[in-house]
């Protein structure tokens, strides 16, 4: 009866538990990290680079992680286990990151303590989320296995299937992330940090409680043989590897070897079950751990120009809020807009366009390629990468224009530090890159998610988590580069604390200049690049 039911069903009630589960997790890491700069600029008193920066940096902490714990999430634990076990340590950042700001809010005396405690606090929830995005989504990608695997399954039905997952799975976030920006943003403008900070703490807690709820409805796929654990596969290569170097005996293959060679491959792709239990006896030679790790490392080329796009993406939530704050943001006489809330658009869009996409856009891609999927994955991506860049050019036309304004005022000696220039104008930028977003995110989900080995999924988010850690960090080594380049005894550099000193239209001038190179190597790239299912055929 349960077979039946999920035979009519596209994603089963389990992938739509995830999804909302995802969704909830979104909105509390939304919830603090849109505002974040704000928090740090108007209470902890950094100034408008440092705030950057620490965000930053913070981001690109919390998205590198799961790189490294992904590899023993799947070699020693179960992806269930990891999640719970990553849940804990994600409320216990929240928890504490809601105390920083009580403490802090109740006395200024203790602002060295509080600031250390606040950072602990931000580290935790990185520990957290380290663990739990990756091992969640990857869960989630496991629901579809038992159904795919089935002997009537088409392989054409199993990608329709996995694209769908995957673009329902970034709705989820989407909406969770469009709750958090735009509620959270306006209670803790109004309403203060503790209970800003403490409603996402509560939307975590009850997304655990759910996460237990469904334990029996989820399918559970877990490796459990030594031949399946990468780190100690690989620990055990090299010690063969090394033994082999040091007693000289270094050979051509054997027949078992070459015949070993021949099955390795399909495995990566085709789920058989008898291919991968044959696999997994030689699964310490290696051979295999050697073309694994050159299915990784053919990734690396395409990864390494997706990291522009993600430097981008670090802008709304720092230099993109921190403009809106100088802006007119008054709707009626007495209501305020949070900076902030502009992120919202980014999410908005991409709910309302994401239907678009598929009804629309697929089907006419479809009649101009003649194609069945209308255009492949690292098509969408490029896509992505140039609405990005076009973004980048409004940000600085726009940018442009607010400093003249602002500069106009103070020649007519003008006090106000609100520049008569609605915040709207600064709508298209963000919209454009939440279109990007259906282009680019996705795509990186499908295409690591379909590239790397079957038996690597987890490792598969982490990649995907990694570029916009790398770029997190990227964005954060440009700003201390241009700082320094650009700052001149008596001149402040392009990111001065005076919003109107400040020359942030030249930095996204840059971004788009080196933005656009990024992409002309990508295409170049893309041209040279075979996919494994090329490689297979």
């Amino acid at each position: 009866m349960a077979g039946g039911r999920r035979e009519k069903r596209l994603l089963s009630y389990s992938c739509i538990l995830l999804i909302a589960i995802a969704g909830m997790e979104r909105f509390a890491f939304k919830g603090v990290a849109s505002n974040l700069v704000t928090y740090l600029t108007d209470v902890v008193n950094m100034s408008n680079s440092s705030a950057a920066k620490t965000v930053n940096n913070w981001c690109g902490f919390t998205s590198m992680l799961p790189l490294f714990i992904a590899p023993f999430a799947d070699s020693y634990l179960h992806r269930y286990s990891t999640i719970l076990a990553s849940s804990f340590l994600y409320v216990m950042g929240l928890v504490a990151l809601t105390s920083s700001a009580s403490a802090w809010e109740r006395s200024s005396a203790k602002r060295t303590r509080s600031t250390s405690f606040l950072f602990w606090s931000l580290c935790l929830i990185s520990l957290g989320q380290g663990g739990y995005n990756s091992s969640l989504q990857a869960f989630g990608a496991d629901q579809l296995d038992e159904e795919e695997e089935l002997p009537t399954s088409k392989e054409e039905q199993k990608s329709n299937t996995k694209s769908l997952f995957f673009q329902w799975w970034y709705f989820g976030v989407c909406s969770g992330s469009l709750l958090g920006v735009t509620l959270m943003s306006y209670i803790q403008d109004t309403f203060g940090w503790v209970l800003g900070f403490a409603i996402p703490s509560m939307a975590m807690i009850v997304s655990i409680a759910f996460f237990s709820l469904g334990s029996r409805i989820y399918i559970y796929k877990q490796v459990d043989n030594m031949g399946n654990k990468p780190i100690a596969s690989i620990v055990m290569s090299i010690k063969a590897s090394a033994s082999k170097l040091l007693r000289g005996k270094i050979a051509l293959p054997n027949v078992n070897d070459m015949v070993e060679l021949e099955l390795q491959e399909k495995p990566l792709c085709e789920q058989n079950k008898g291919s991968v239990e044959g696999l997994d006896k030689n699964s310490q030679s290696g051979t295999y751990l050697l073309e694994n790790a050159k299915v990784v490392l053919r990734l690396l080329p395409i990864w390494t120009m997706l990291l522009m796009f993600a430097v981008i993406f670090q802008l709304p939530a720092t230099f993109f809020t921190k403009q809106g704050m100088t802006m007119k943001r008054n709707i009626g006489s007495d209501f305020q807009i949070p900076p902030a809330t502009l992120q919202s658009a980014i999410t908005m869009s991409i709910i309302l366009l994401m239907p678009i996409y598929d009804r629309v856009l697929i089907p006419i891609a479809q009649l101009i390629t003649r194609g069945k999927n209308g255009i492949n994955v690292l098509q969408r991506m490029g896509i992505g990468m140039f609405l990005s860049i076009i973004a980048m050019i409004i940000a600085a036309i726009v940018e442009t224009e607010r400093l003249k304004i602002s500069r106009r005022r103070e020649v007519l000696e003008s006090h106000s530090k609100t520049v008569p220039l609605s915040i709207f104008w600064l709508l298209p930028q963000y919209i454009l890159l939440g279109i990007s977003d259906i282009f680019t995110v996705v795509g990186m989900q499908e295409f690591f998610y379909t590239e790397v080995p079957v038996r690597m999924r987890t490792m598969a988010f982490a990649l995907y988590n990694s570029v916009f850690g790398v770029g997190s960090f990227v964005s954060a080594l440009l700003i201390t580069i241009v700082e320094d380049l650009t700052k001149t005894k008596g001149d402040n550099s392009w990111f001065s604390d005076n919003m109107s000193e400040a020359r942030l239209d030249k930095y996204y001038w840059f971004l788009a200049l080196a933005s656009a190179s990024s992409l002309l190597l990508y295409i170049v790239l893309c041209r040279c690049y075979t996919s494994r299912r090329s490689l297979e055929n």
